[in-house]
């Protein structure tokens, strides 16, 4: 049997993986220069590294290991069904029981009549069968022409070309051809950044008639669907005004156009809820999932559709699928991971302690270098500035401080993740208050170290 074992130096292992192994989001030579961070052990909420190092993961790994590393459950499950039925397609008149009972769950916690489920492997996957879903919706009405998805800038949606297109990251689509035609985009709700003088309500309702305006100009017999993330993720967890949310579904429904919520992140109980469209008070069409769907502990994704689109589309042959969309061996750890997050009620958990949770994390705008705390369940933000009355970025440029305020989060036992100038969490939903104590006092030397740097080399000086 072939095991995969750290028995090598640490500097070894970083000499393999810059030889050979290409990182995704990454300047590749320079991080073979600089050697990668080499994970081998993780335990509820913390990483060991191959130098022995804990560290407390306060993203979930990539915002999705909700029920905490080392849950021997999941690996028996895997195990399990790996012997009894390892791999089978849905192609061809065929299905599997892990698929068909995750199904079944899926449509059981979804809101509304959100009853059917297209499998992927993973988020980018469902978002791309997204775009090709709601299309062949309206040509299969009669109405080939609405073919245009409105999104938002700033917005993450994946990173294949269909899904990178969907998102609104200028790195993104600076490379490789995309956006794709018939993508468009509009504002995003971040009154921090961009509100200037103007209230924040008002400014949310500002942003959200900007898709109304979008389809007049557009025009509304063009218009397919909306998409967007109930909380922008890696945007910066940018969370939209109140005012936001309610006139995005009054206009949605004017104008009869799909609502895409994509809950990668924001579902499986990270804002509160089973899904952030239930905290935002919103009724999608379509739902894509992914990430605390297995928490990461198997590749799996997906989109759960309404009745009236899964019936409109179920009327003739949909020509598009995955090789491994509804693998049966993670279909099955999904399933495990869902009762587990049920029978110890970690929706509930994430209710109880994210006020405390949140109390600490609005209580970091004291530091100096805080302008702005936004926190929604179990995921948050904080936006540096070196001037808090104008909200102003750094001389530096944009992600002068976050970059320094990541490194030094890690050099003090902590992954805290950085978006520009806003530095990010969403640590695993099974977090106890002891441990978010830990996680505040890291983060807080983090930034006093970070404060210090700044003022040392004469970064602390508005742009």
């Amino acid at each position: 049997m072939t095991a995969i074992t750290n028995h090598l130096p640490t500097e070894e292992l970083q000499r393999l993986d810059a030889a050979h192994h290409i990182h995704p989001f990454s300047a590749n030579h320079d991080l073979g220069t600089e050697g990668a961070r080499v994970i081998v052990r993780a335990k509820g909420i913390e990483l060991t590294d191959s130098d022995g190092n804990q560290i407390l993961d306060a993203m979930a790994g990539l915002w999705c290991v909700n029920i905490g590393y080392g849950r021997d459950e999941l690996a028996e499950v895997a195990a399990r069904q790996m012997r009894e039925l390892p791999y089978y397609n849905s192609f061809f008149k065929t299905t599997h029981v892990p698929a068909i009972a995750l199904a079944q769950k899926l449509a059981q916690l979804a809101p509304g009549d959100l009853n059917h489920v297209f499998f992927a492997s993973g988020g980018s996957e469902a978002n791309d069968t997204n775009i090709r879903m709601v299309r062949t919706y309206w040509a299969m009405k009669g109405k080939p022409e609405k073919s245009i998805i409105i999104s938002r800038k700033n917005a993450y949606h994946g990173s294949t070309v269909g899904a990178a297109s969907l998102g609104g990251m200028a790195g993104m689509h600076a490379q490789g051809g995309i956006p794709i035609p018939d993508i468009h985009h509009i504002n995003q709700p971040n009154w921090w950044a961009e509100g200037g003088d103007s209230d924040p309500e008002e400014f949310g309702l500002q942003r959200a008639r900007e898709l109304e305006e979008a389809i007049l100009s557009l025009g509304e017999n063009r218009i397919a669907a909306f998409i967007a993330e109930p909380v922008q993720g890696a945007g910066g967890v940018i969370v939209a005004p109140d005012s936001y949310w309610p006139e995005i579904q009054r206009i949605c429904d004017k104008y009869e156009i799909l609502l895409i919520a994509d809950e990668v992140i924001c579902g499986f109980g990270r804002t509160g809820n089973w899904f952030g469209s239930e905290t935002m008070g919103i009724r999608p069409h379509i739902m894509t999932i992914a990430k605390g769907l297995s928490s990461g502990y198997a590749p799996i994704g997906g989109s759960i559709v309404c009745d009236e689109v899964a019936n409109v589309i179920g009327a003739d042959e949909f020509n598009h699928g995955y090789t491994y969309g509804g693998h049966p061996v993670a279909a099955a750890v999904a399933l495990e991971n869902l009762r587990i997050m049920e029978e110890e009620d970690l929706v509930g958990h994430v209710r109880r302690t994210a006020p405390y949770l949140k109390d600490k994390w609005l209580s970091m705008t004291a530091h100096p270098l805080v302008g702005e705390a936004k926190i929604v369940g179990m995921m948050g933000s904080l936006a540096l500035t070196p001037d808090k009355p104008s909200r102003a970025g750094f001389a530096g440029g944009t992600g002068t401080a976050g970059l320094i305020a990541r490194d030094r989060c890690f050099a003090n036992g902590l992954v805290m993740r950085h978006v520009g100038d806003r530095m990010i969490i969403a640590p695993p939903l099974v977090i106890t208050p002891a441990e978010i104590d830990t996680m505040i006092a890291r983060a807080t030397i983090a930034l006093d170290e970070t404060y210090e740097i700044l003022k040392n080399e004469g970064l602390l000086r508005a742009a």
